[in-house]
């Protein structure tokens, strides 16, 4: 189990990188959203990754830090409502942060966070400062969303 500490301590750490540019893929489920998958690397070695994904149509996007042992540790959504194991609603831009008790299924709602999700390029530099993590490469912008008869 993954410790309260131990998630601050990955937080808080700067030694968190992404090498490279990073593109936009489609859906394997033929939807209208494109994603990404990033290793994260880190002085400390921990296996972590980071999975972006954004549908244009809704917008919703999400930003997602991964330890490959515990699943999701910490993560943006915009555009998708959030109702907290409390039974309170959290609004369409929340972000989740590992916990003991919850483990990922608390959110709150981030000051941090002013881009909209129709700006992912934005949107994920905002991200990447509040959790510390330095992309030494560009986010491209998500390729234009085609009209597709049959997927």
């Amino acid at each position: 189990m993954l410790t309260d500490k131990e998630f601050q301590d990955i937080l808080d750490n700067e030694t968190k990188r992404i090498e490279g540019d990073i593109a936009w893929q489609n859906d394997e489920d033929h939807s209208p959203s494109v994603e990404f998958r990033a290793e994260v690397i880190s002085n400390v070695g921990w296996p972590l990754m980071v999975r972006g994904s954004y549908n244009p149509l809704i917008p919703a996007l999400s930003y997602v830090l991964i330890h490959k042992s515990f699943g999701r540790i910490y993560g943006l959504d915009i555009g998708k409502d959030h109702h907290n194991p409390q039974c309170n609603q959290v609004g369409e831009k929340h972000k989740h942060r590992w916990t003991e008790l919850y483990r990922d299924k608390e959110a709150y709602v981030p000051p941090d966070i002013t881009a909209p999700a129709s700006d992912p390029v934005t949107v994920w530099m905002q991200f990447c400062v509040e959790a510390k993590l330095k992309h030494n490469g560009r986010l491209m912008n998500p390729p234009p969303l085609q009209k597709r008869l049959f997927p």
